[in-house]
């Protein structure tokens, strides 16, 4: 089996003509979406820790009842379980907006950019940085999978 050459694969490689400023401008975008994707991991989390926490009031309510405590049951249960978090949706719906809308066109126009600019390939200025970074020759610098070093 042959060696395979140095350097990233050929979708990580800058297409000629393709200028420093481009493959920059593409890292920001791409460093853009990243801190985007990021954030919508956090708005799940947000998600999953509400939902969570309200069936937790529900057992909350029910001890209370259990404890004679009624009148503070029935305000909890009335006013707090199965509530809005904003005005009209619960998070399941703050989510669905969120990646319908705002996350949906982040990664379309992403997308486009890289499409028009540089063939669809990703992380270009991240595979550039890691060539200039790289010590060539030393085990687990190597520019890929297989690759000699």
């Amino acid at each position: 089996m042959g060696q395979q050459p140095d350097g990233p694969d050929e979708q990580h490689r800058r297409p000629p003509g393709v200028s420093d400023a481009t493959v920059a401008a593409l890292g920001r975008l791409s460093e853009a979406l990243e801190c985007v994707e990021r954030a919508r991991g956090h708005l799940y989390s947000l998600h999953q820790l509400i939902g969570h926490a309200d069936l937790i009031l529900g057992d909350a309510v029910e001890q209370f009842r259990a404890a004679g405590h009624g009148r503070l049951a029935d305000r909890i249960d009335t006013e707090l379980v199965g509530r809005n978090v904003i005005a009209g949706r619960w998070t399941f719906q703050i989510v669905e907006d969120f990646d319908d809308g705002y996350h949906a066109l982040f990664r379309e126009v992403d997308r486009q950019a890289r499409d028009e600019l540089v063939g669809g390939r990703r992380h270009l200025y991240e595979a550039e940085m890691k060539e200039r970074r790289r010590s060539r020759g030393r085990p687990g610098h190597e520019a890929r999978p297989g690759s000699a070093g």
